[in-house]
């Protein structure tokens, strides 16, 4: 499957690329230029934000929460783009897990992590946030049927929460399962992956075992991906009913979608 050409060096921004080239039904292929993902962008320099500002975007959704913004900073600001916060996950939800991510001691991690918890803990979140953020799901795909593209969508690392809005979004307009997660996946790429954060002198830092303890966490995995199908199908008993009755996408707002978002 074809992704775009040479991607931009960005310095201060993870993550990034833009989702043109994937193959959806009828032989079509996702236009290429109208929708983007990528890590934050608060630690933008100047020449990223004079790159994404020539992209014609018109809108950024950042699927992060209070906490996230508190703990990364605000997102640069791009002249003439709209910037729309949606919260995918609510802050007080497993803060103190992510504090003791940043700050636990080798005792903390190992009783919180091992022995599967860690991605139990991805898996856990995939399913929810499908089942219990449709509203926001639905109001970002409305959003692009109507003014809202071209778009980039982005979150903390660019992987779970936008990662699972690009899924919803290329499920919306026909894009199958193995393309989707073959984009998903590329987030796993060494120069894309969200640098963990350790607090200075907590114990064992970014030590062997830590990082082995904290790559659930960090990775994209097909298994995350398949929770959330799963949930779909045990929610609403497939993507049909999961657009329809669950996110609310008449035929005309997803007939408009694919027109957007799809070459002819």
């Amino acid at each position: 499957m074809t992704q775009q050409s040479a991607e931009p060096k960005l310095t201060g921004v993870r993550n990034f690329r833009d989702v043109g080239g994937l193959p959806a039904a009828e032989g079509r292929r996702v236009r290429p230029g109208v929708l983007f993902r990528s890590g934050h962008l608060a630690h933008a320099t100047a020449e990223d934000v004079e790159f994404l500002g020539g992209l014609g975007l018109h809108t950024v959704f950042d699927f992060r929460n209070a906490a996230d913004q508190a703990l990364e900073g605000p997102d640069a600001r791009l002249p003439g783009v709209r910037n729309v916060n949606i919260p995918l996950t609510d802050p007080a939800e497993g803060a103190e897990f992510w504090r003791m991510v940043r700050d636990g001691d080798m005792a903390q991690l190992r009783r919180a992590l091992s022995d599967g918890q860690a991605a139990g803990r991805m898996t856990a979140s995939y399913r929810s946030i499908i089942r219990h953020r449709t509203g926001e799901h639905s109001r970002v795909l409305h959003a692009m049927a109507e003014d809202s593209l071209p778009a980039l969508m982005h979150c903390a690392a660019g992987k779970d929460r936008a990662g699972l809005s690009v899924a919803v979004t290329l499920l919306a307009v026909g894009v199958d399962r193995e393309a989707i997660e073959a984009d998903y996946l590329t987030s796993n790429s060494p120069h894309r992956r969200y640098k963990v954060h350790r607090s200075e002198g907590a114990e064992g830092g970014l030590s062997p075992e830590v990082m082995e303890l904290l790559a659930p966490l960090f990775d994209a995995r097909p298994a995350y991906l398949a929770a959330a199908y799963d949930a779909i199908e045990e929610t609403w008993g497939g993507v049909e009913s999961y657009l329809g009755e669950g996110l609310k996408l008449a035929d005309g707002t997803r007939e408009r979608l694919r027109a957007r978002l799809l070459e002819d």
